[in-house]
């Protein structure tokens, strides 16, 4: 089981288990220019060629199902193939893609979309009852597709077609970023009554490429789509290669074997950048990184405690050793330069001293605390050792515990006091949504505040997108200051690309429109 024209790719592992690290996972994820790097641009694109990307794969599972998409290279084949009615722009605010136009009525709980004439790779136009059929497919009870729980506020018992490019959704409650539904990460539009083995055998998308082969565990090959509603591909063809390994990635792309490695270590990307051979790109704010507080035990459940260790950590310090310089430091908020964000906020500096004084007055003068970390992620671990080291200046014991990488997301949701944690990009909106509601299913901090429900639901009310940010601001300004999330950081997700690759946006945190865009790309 390999394929001759990967040598290297065979050598270290074609078929190897994926890494929690490529996950996409809805209880963890997932230096550079500000402008396009040299790869990202580069005068007026050029038609023609094969451009071939690596990624790490899930095996001989895998499957070109978009609403089963979990790694980012199922995220990555989906996106070239389909297309959602809306994606995510850099700042995390949807964008229209098959919408043309969204409206909603006065009272935020019925919402008219309309539609763009796109037509699928067979030239059948995309209508309203493939978009009910899609995201009735999701929601389907008996299966456990990706946007399921995105698209859990639309009725669509109720939610009807009002004629071929029109769809009226009928919500069960006002829902102000109803946008970000339609957005949702797996919310891609089928064809109407596409079955499971459809999408393996012959998959019809409305995406940029049409579908030419597909080998699990191994290569997918797509070729343009000369109707593609948003303009035709630069490229006449995409191959995606499954190369699990990190070192596999690049040795492929230093060997010319790949024109783009995603996924690179830090280590990897200081090695080869400003070097010549191949180029680096950095996707910043892709990867929230921090420690979760349980809120609802000792002794997080004593919000001078919490305090206390915000202000023990040294972020800087923590950016540096865990991850290698490759981030900016975070201010225990989720979502750094995305919509909503409460950037007026003072940035948390270490103050050991008042950390001790805080402590004291809880009682806690020599806290000890268990610390759960894994292999899981990058950094993890060494977070883990940098922060312990920081607790001990202020006088507090932290044993840290290794948990198993196959089941370290599902053991912190309930279990310990004390975790590392990481989320890939989302809105600002969701992230409230799925983990800090009192009946959020992935509530790890154990934040459960009927008032601070009540905000959120005031927010999905508010009409006035200045209104709704004051509203978000306020919610923000109490998790700062009392809150279970100890954000110190954000990492960067780290590409590499062939010289001669153009088209690729530095702007564009992973999971949004702009990232795997491959359909903008084009060879020199």
């Amino acid at each position: 089981m390999h394929d001759e024209r990967f040598p290297g790719l065979r050598r270290r592992g074609f078929l190897a288990a994926t890494t929690g690290a490529a996950a996409l996972a809805l209880a963890g994820c997932g230096g550079g220019t500000d402008d396009k790097t040299d790869s990202g641009s580069g005068g007026t694109p050029k038609r023609g060629g094969r451009l071939r990307a690596a990624f790490a794969g899930g095996g001989a599972s895998e499957t070109l199902d978009p609403h089963l998409a979990g790694l980012f290279a199922d995220v990555a084949r989906a996106k070239a193939l389909y297309d959602k009615l809306a994606d995510y722009d850099a700042d995390l605010s949807a964008s229209p893609r098959l919408a043309a136009a969204w409206q909603s009525n006065k009272t935020l709980d019925r919402w008219q979309v309309t539609l763009r004439e796109a037509a699928f790779h067979d030239g059948r136009p995309v209508t309203a009852e493939d978009v009910l059929y899609s995201y009735r497919r999701i929601a389907d009870p008996k299966q456990a597709f990706r946007a399921k729980a995105s698209l859990e506020p639309i009725d669509l018992d109720a939610s009807r077609a009002t004629g071929e490019r029109t769809v009226e959704f009928v919500l069960k409650r006002p829902t102000a970023e109803f946008p970000n539904v339609l957005a949702a990460f797996g919310a891609y539009i089928v064809p109407e009554n596409a079955t499971g083995t459809d999408f393996d055998r012959r998959p019809i998308g409305s995406g940029p490429f049409r579908f030419v082969s597909f080998a699990p565990g191994r290569s997918a090959v797509f070729r343009r789509h000369e109707d593609y509603w948003d303009g035709a591909p630069h490229l006449d063809e995409l191959e995606f290669v499954v190369a699990n390994e990190e070192s596999a990635r690049v040795n492929a792309l230093l060997a010319g074997q790949v024109e783009y490695a995603h996924e690179l270590d830090p280590t990897t990307a200081r090695a080869h950048e400003g070097r010549g051979q191949i180029e680096i790109v950095r996707l910043r704010n892709s990867a929230m990184q921090a420690f979760c507080m349980k809120t609802d035990r000792p002794p997080f459940d004593d919000r001078r405690v919490r305090e206390a260790f915000f202000l023990i950590a040294d972020r800087k310090e923590l950016v540096d050793g865990a991850l290698s310089g490759a981030g900016e430091a975070g201010n225990d908020l989720f979502g750094k330069g995305y919509e909503y964000y409460a950037d007026g906020l003072p940035q948390r500096a270490q103050d050991l001293d008042r950390a001790r004084a805080l402590l004291k007055r809880a009682g806690a003068e020599k806290l000890k605390v268990t610390l759960d970390t894994s292999a899981v992620a990058a950094g993890f671990t060494e977070a883990a050792g940098i922060f312990r080291d920081q607790a001990a200046k202020a006088g507090v014991t932290i044993d840290v515990r290794m948990g198993s990488k196959d089941s370290y997301w599902s053991d912190i949701l309930d279990s310990g006091t004390l975790c590392c944690y990481r989320s890939g990009a989302m809105p600002i909106e969701a992230h409230i949504s799925q983990r800090l509601l009192t009946d959020s299913t992935t509530n790890a901090t154990r934040w459960r505040h009927k008032d601070f429900d009540a905000l959120y639901q005031q927010a999905q009310s508010t009409r006035d997108k200045t209104e709704r940010a004051a509203v978000y601001e306020r919610m923000q300004r109490r998790l700062y200051a009392e809150g279970g999330f100890l954000v110190w950081g954000f990492a960067d997700w780290i590409l590499g690309t062939a010289r001669k690759v153009r088209g690729v946006e530095t702007k564009a945190p992973a999971n949004t429109l702009d990232w795997a865009r491959f359909d903008k790309v084009w060879l020199a």
